[in-house]
């Protein structure tokens, strides 16, 4: 998420992009293989088509398109990012995706970097929203853990980036699976509304796109609860992150406060009659 955790270079071929991952790595070049096999299987041509692997490389197909990032988003692209998230979500069976290993930042590895990284927040605005935000996370953590537990398993991307999807003016396509791996649908959803790129550069309407998608009441309640986890992580990451801070706008930290106290003042979505 910070330059920090850059893991890879990229070389750009006419037909083909050579990804060559870091000595110390850790799993991103076999998670990128997995993710890229999976869904040459099952959802050709939504991602690159892995072509080759040796050492710490990994060679796939170049896909035509341009960042979403930084875009002026239309209702357009964002029916043609939703079919394709939902297109990743549902393409990998559930009894298969539920054997993957889990992805990069989970509920513990999020938490364990939000509490780490805490005592390095400065940024001015910042000091009610980081204190509220750990006080919710002491209450949520188990919660939010049992619940992605118990969710159907899908193929997570792990990376909301607006920069890995591409629109070439009709569909979305997906790149960056470093990190990727065993997740569920809210997780996913609230990583990508909440990721810097939805907002510093690019206005993602967060309502609008999530509207795409068919929740039920409980996995509602589990997106708002992600999205507050992921806010939380943000804002230690703006705030504490000399590589992050210097790659953003002045006042960003600030923003970020306001986006995650707002979160946690949202009421959460009432249980159905049924439930």
């Amino acid at each position: 998420m910070t330059a920090q955790w850059t893991t890879h270079g990229v070389d750009l071929h006419p037909d083909a992009v050579h990804k060559r991952f870091r000595a110390d790595a850790h799993g991103e070049p076999e998670r990128e293989w997995r993710a890229l096999t999976l869904l040459d299987r099952y959802a050709p041509g939504l991602a690159p088509r892995p072509l080759g692997r040796a050492g710490g490389a990994v060679t796939m197909s170049r896909l035509p398109g341009t960042v979403l990032r930084g875009a002026v988003l239309t209702g357009r692209h964002l029916d043609a990012l939703a079919r394709a998230v939902r297109r990743l979500h549902g393409a990998v069976p559930a009894g298969e995706a539920a054997r993957l290993p889990g992805r990069r930042w989970d509920v513990r590895e999020s938490a364990d970097a939000i509490r780490s990284r805490a005592g390095a927040v400065r940024a001015p605005g910042t000091g009610r929203a980081l204190a509220a935000g750990l006080r919710w996370l002491d209450g949520a953590q188990d919660a939010l853990a049992a619940g992605g537990a118990a969710a159907a398993p899908v193929l997570g991307q792990a990376d909301g980036n607006l920069a890995n999807f591409l629109w070439d003016g009709a569909d979305v396509r997906l790149v960056d699976f470093e990190d990727s791996g065993r997740s569920d649908r809210p997780y996913e959803l609230a990583e990508m509304v909440e990721h810097v790129s939805a907002w510093v550069d690019t206005d993602l309407d967060a309502g609008a796109f999530l509207s795409r998608f068919p929740l039920s009441p409980a996995e509602q309640r589990r997106l708002l609860e992600c999205r507050r986890l992921f806010a939380l992580l943000w804002l230690v990451f703006l705030s504490g992150d000399p590589a992050t801070t210097a790659r953003n706008p002045p006042g960003t930290p600030a923003r970020q406060a306001v986006r995650l106290l707002a979160l946690l003042d949202a009421p959460s979505p009432s249980p159905s009659p049924a439930q």
